[in-house]
């Protein structure tokens, strides 16, 4: 049975095919398109799965969407119902594109089907938006059973669901529904901290170990209720996205001492505290419910998927307190991994329902579900492009290249197929020493062109984990966050508080240890990317380091590049030194110069 699961219309839409249960290949539409958190009809993204797996639209049994508008259509007009008179500009504005379009989306999808079957489109069928969720994280994962913990902002009605998966089954438990929502609550304070919502997250998180907590005990008191089992309820005095065109209101302002930050403003203590804070509230909330559903399950493994599960600081917390004896986090956790979601939900449910699970080996492939490029491929491109290259073969290049980052020097490393999910996982990076003390602030500044505080995550070969890392699982999705060995660390200067500690030296990897001692990391096995993996050996043998920064081959505001092109591209338009395509490496001192019309910087908006 081939399946095509799809997500679209609201952010980051993606395709996914599905053959007899397994994972054929997936992919966002932004990659292709160039725009990041693209939420069009996934076009491409289907093109791609198509061509992939070699099928016609016409040969698939079925094509599934990850959720149901119209309950989402229900939940928008109860809201509005609900709160009225408030919000009538928020309901004017929204109705017109729900009657025009979106109430409609049924009709529109089984037209983009259709025009890609010559009139003769599969059948198609809706998932409910969190069982999405819970079937990415569960049925991929390598638990024969599992509880299953799904967070996000919202879905048609619920914003956390629980779960219990066994064999081919996934039983829902109870659920935490609209406007209570602990992915809404963060989305707030990303607002209010002047970062973009369904983007700016991460920068909230990353932004946190900088400041202090003072705002929690007021956060608790006045913006959200934390019962004993983690569920909560929000005071919606203080929020504007029930009826607003905003995150928060006034009163929420007031409630923290004046309006929110401007974007691309300086960032003051207040931001830090208040990230810091709710970080704070948000992990508690994680844990109670987490630990609610160890007692009510007895399960000794976790499945998390949900926008919320991309907070890798609350997932390594959660790993630590060790209330489960494994924790699988799917790395597409947000909306784009509900296009597998609902494949596998429809093949476990309409298929023969069959599911291998060893306990060790997830379905996911490391991640690396998206298009790739043969040498000839990559040699057209090249020549199409006049870039200058030298190709090397497969025994020499871990070791050119690793020489390249033990020099001081940045690589863009483009190999293999791409990966599925927000991180870079060696596929599409970019790679840096992390022994620098000033290969953080080189590479925030002058390559990824984004805020200097950003930390940047390592990647080490999974053997060597242990001795890096403290109490080290294995995380080969960057999915965790762990703090750095204690022999590694270098005492903090007390003296220099908020971003002023950015220059600190914090231990013996720099540029990979966050303020707080901590890193988001990436165990790389040879099994799923054995050419990753061996110029990560071969830096350990040269260096005596078994870690390389790891960051996502882009600038800010641009998707991670997908073809050999936009990486050429975004290699001439920084201060990267080399690009590694393939078996070919590109000297940037070596390559013709770059001209384009205007200014790139205005090419992509700011995230």
């Amino acid at each position: 049975m081939k399946i095509l699961g799809i997500s679209a219309y609201y952010h980051d839409s993606a395709a996914a095919l599905i053959r007899d249960g397994s994972i054929v290949c997936a992919a966002q539409e932004e990659r292709f398109t160039r725009k990041k958190h693209d939420a069009a009809f996934p076009s491409q993204a289907v093109d791609f799965c198509l061509d992939w797996s070699g099928q016609e639209m016409t040969d698939l049994d079925a094509v599934v969407f990850y959720e149901k508008p119209l309950l989402t259509f229900e939940r928008l007009l109860e809201t509005y119902l609900a709160f009225a008179p408030r919000g009538f500009t928020s309901f004017a504005r929204a109705m017109p594109v729900w009657l025009k379009e979106k109430l409609y989306l049924k009709q529109g999808l089984k037209k983009e089907l259709a025009q890609r079957a010559n009139g003769d489109a599969p059948p198609l069928f809706f998932s409910r938006h969190h069982q999405s969720h819970a079937a990415s994280a569960f049925y991929p994962s390598p638990f024969p059973e599992a509880a299953v913990l799904c967070m996000d902002g919202v879905g048609e009605w619920a914003t956390t669901s629980a779960w219990l998966g066994r064999g081919s089954s996934l039983e829902p438990l109870w659920e935490i529904d609209f406007p209570h929502s602990v992915g809404l609550l963060y989305s707030a304070f990303t607002y209010f901290c002047g970062f973009r919502v369904n983007s700016g997250e991460y920068k909230l998180m990353g932004l946190a170990p900088y400041g202090e907590p003072r705002y929690e005990d007021l956060i608790r008191r006045e913006l959200v209720d934390i019962k004993a089992d983690g569920t909560f309820r929000l005071n919606l005095d203080y929020f504007d996205y029930c009826t607003g065109l905003r995150m928060t209101n006034n009163a929420f302002a007031d409630l923290f001492g004046g309006p929110r930050r401007e974007p691309e403003s300086e960032i003051t203590q207040r931001e830090m505290d208040m990230a810091a804070s709710v970080q704070r509230v948000t992990e508690d909330i994680v844990l109670r419910l987490a630990t609610t559903l160890k007692r009510e399950t007895g399960q000794n493994q976790l499945c998390l998927s949900g926008g919320v599960a991309l907070n890798c600081v609350a997932n390594g917390l959660l790993q630590r307190e060790e209330l489960f004896d494994r924790i699988w986090v799917q790395p597409a956790a947000g909306d784009a991994g509900g296009a597998v979601g609902a494949a596998l939900a429809y093949w476990h449910e309409h298929g023969n329902g069959d599911r291998k699970a060893d306990g060790h080996t997830d379905a996911m492939q490391g991640g690396y579900l998206g298009p790739s490029f043969d040498d000839r491929q990559v040699e057209q491109d090249l020549q199409r492009l006049g870039a200058v290259a030298e190709r090397v073969s497969d025994a020499d290049l871990p070791g050119r290249v690793a020489r390249l980052i033990d020099q001081g020097k940045v690589i863009g490393w483009f190999q293999g197929r791409m990966e599925f999910g927000p991180r870079a996982l060696g596929g599409r990076s970019i790679l840096g020493d992390p022994r620098s003390p000033e290969m953080q602030r080189t590479m925030n500044l002058k390559i990824k062109y984004r805020e200097s505080f950003r930390p940047f995550a390592p990647s080490v070969l999974a053997d060597q984990a242990a001795r890096i890392f403290s109490g080290s699982p294995d995380s080969p999705y960057m999915l965790l966050v762990m703090p750095v060995s204690e022999d590694l660390r270098h005492p903090r200067d007390d003296v220099r508080g908020g971003l002023e500690q950015i220059n600190q030296s914090r231990s013996s990897l720099p540029a990979i240890t966050h303020v707080d001692y901590s890193a988001r990391v990436q165990t790389v096995h040879a099994e799923t990317n054995p050419r990753y993996h061996a110029l990560l050996e071969a830096f350990h043998e040269q260096t005596g380091c078994p870690v390389l920064i790891n960051t996502s081959f882009n600038v800010r505001g641009e998707p991670i590049v997908c073809t050999p092109e936009d990486a050429y591209r975004c290699f001439m338009r920084t201060e990267m030194d080399y690009l590694v395509i393939g078996n070919h490496i590109l000297d940037k001192q070596a390559q013709p110069p770059w001209q384009e019309e205007g200014d790139w910087r205005e090419t992509f908006e700011l995230d």
